[in-house]
């Protein structure tokens, strides 16, 4: 998606200082000094001879002038996006980029090996894939829609639910043909546990104290052995047969389904309370033809559409 439009500075200037409230953060996703955002801020107020912001302690606020104008800027910035694609588009320019951003775990074990059914359906879409861990700044790294775990709670950002997390045992099927059969929920006490430690916004992801707790096995304590952040890591540990994971359900469903994985039991636990993941993208960007129909394709691909 096109976002820098030549001759278009000073109303960006006033969209991201509106958008932030902050004339240091627009500076930084604009590539400015805070000084130049202040001048060219009190150069509309003298053009316009109204005054934009005011401010409150610490924080700015827009005066209701402030809130009109402000409106108008983002209007025309986006309606000269989309009018730079069309006419990119116009002139036999058909490739269309979209900058995706994702963690790990769900890149790797369901979006990448998905992402060639939307080029069959968008074939002129220039996919750009970020893997990062954490929320990112859209505007600055100019991302267009993004896969975010989380509470689903982004201020000024559309977020819709694409998977609830529901989280099972699972192994390589070699592990059910050895020695030690896994009949029962405390068969694994005799097996090598892969744990999956990580905590973040205030929350614990769920491990085996968790699920073992759920099957009725108190005072369960882990023994020594393999620990990973990255749930996508301990997967594939699990699928290399080095001990039972704690899988979640979106992210194990094509290996059980292609037979590298196996579900020893029905017993699932929940993820954190309230915690998703979400796909996340600024409202402007909704607009833009292609964005949709990628987050109409991620939907379509969960089961949520």
């Amino acid at each position: 998606m096109i976002r820098h439009i030549p001759g278009t500075r000073s109303l960006q200037v006033l969209e991201a200082a509106g958008r932030h409230l902050n004339f240091s953060r627009a500076a930084v996703e604009l590539n400015l000094t805070p000084a130049a955002v202040s001048h060219q801020i009190k150069e509309f107020e003298t053009q316009l001879g109204v005054t934009l912001f005011v401010r409150k302690g610490r924080s700015l606020q827009l005066t209701p002038a402030g809130d009109i104008l402000h409106e108008a800027a983002a209007d025309a910035v986006a309606a000269l996006r989309h009018a730079a694609a069309r006419a990119r588009r116009s002139q036999g320019q058909t490739t269309v980029r979209l900058n995706v951003n994702a963690s790990t775990s769900i890149a790797a074990k369901w979006l990448v090996p998905r992402l060639d059914r939307f080029l069959k359906k968008e074939p002129h879409a220039d996919v750009r894939l970020n893997v990062s861990c954490g929320m990112q700044d859209f505007d600055r790294n100019e991302i267009d829609v993004a896969i975010q775990f989380g509470p689903g709670l982004y201020p000024g950002l559309s977020a819709q639910r694409l998977f609830d997390h529901v989280i099972y045992p699972v192994c390589s099927p070699k592990l059910l043909q050895g020695e030690r059969p896994l009949a029962a929920p405390e068969d694994l006490l005799r097996h090598t546990l892969i744990q999956q430690s990580w905590s973040g916004q205030g929350v614990v992801w769920p491990d085996w104290r968790m699920w073992m707790l759920a099957a009725g096995i108190d005072g369960f304590e882990p023994n020594p052995g393999l620990h990973y952040t990255d749930t996508h890591l301990a997967i594939q540990a699990a699928i290399d047969g080095q001990g039972v994971a704690l899988g979640d359900e979106a992210l194990v469903a094509d290996d059980l389904a292609a037979g590298r994985l196996v579900r020893p039991f029905a017993l699932s636990i929940g993820g954190p309370p309230n915690f998703a993941y979400f796909v996340v993208s600024t409202h402007e960007t909704m607009q833009n033809p292609l964005a949709s129909s990628f987050v109409s394709w991620l939907h379509s691909e969960a089961g949520t559409g």
